[in-house]
C-alpha cells in the first residue's frame, strides 16, 4: 500500500524533533498547537494544514520545504520499492510457475512421462447375422468392446 501525505509528513516531524531531543510537550507549547492533536500529527492520524505546519517547523526550527522534501523523497522512496515488487513479480514467466508445484512428501520434481507412440486404430468388427427376420426393424447395435494396447507407466498425483 503506498505511503500517504499526511503519515510522511508525520514521520519527517517525528524524525525532525527527535533529532532535536525536543519532547511533544515543548513543540505543541512553541506552537500553540494541543499536545493530543500533535501526536496524531506525527502518527500520520490527522492531515495538517498548511498554518499549522509552518507554526510547528517554525517552533522545530526548520525550513517548510525542507519537511515537505523529506517527506516527497519518502513516499518517492516507497513508490520505488512498491514498483520494484511488482516488476519483479511481473516479469516471472507464467509458464514455469507449475514447476514450483512438488507431490507431497517429494523434494525433487518429478521425472517427466515418455511420450510414446498414438495407439493404432482397431479393426472394425463384422457383424452378426440377426435372426429377425429383413422387414422388421432392427435394434440399436450394441457398443462393442475395443482393444487397446498399453502406454506406459501413468502416474497418480494424491
Amino acid at each position: 500500500m503506498a505511503v500517504l501525505m499526511r503519515e510522511a509528513i508525520g514521520g519527517s516531524l517525528r524524525r525532525a524533533r527527535t533529532s532535536r531531543r525536543r519532547t511533544l510537550r515543548e513543540v505543541s507549547r512553541r506552537a500553540r498547537v494541543s499536545l493530543g492533536y500533535l501526536s496524531e500529527v506525527e502518527r500520520g492520524r490527522k492531515e495538517p494544514s498548511s498554518e499549522l505546519l509552518a507554526a510547528i517547523c517554525e517552533a522545530l526550527e526548520i525550513a517548510l520545504s525542507d519537511l515537505l522534501a523529506e517527506a516527497a523523497e519518502a513516499i518517492a522512496a516507497e513508490a520505488a520499492q512498491v514498483t520494484a515488487v511488482e516488476t519483479a513479480r511481473l516479469r516471472r514467466p507464467v509458464g514455469l510457475r507449475h514447476m514450483e508445484l512438488r507431490f507431497a512428501g517429494s523434494e525433487e520434481a518429478p521425472a517427466p512421462l515418455p511420450v510414446s507412440s498414438p495407439v493404432s486404430p482397431v479393426a472394425p468388427v463384422s457383424p452378426i447375422p440377426s435372426p429377425l427376420p429383413a422387414h422388421a426393424p432392427q435394434p440399436a447395435a450394441a457398443p462393442q468392446p475395443v482393444a487397446l494396447k498399453p502406454v506406459g507407466p501413468v502416474c497418480a498425483a494424491a
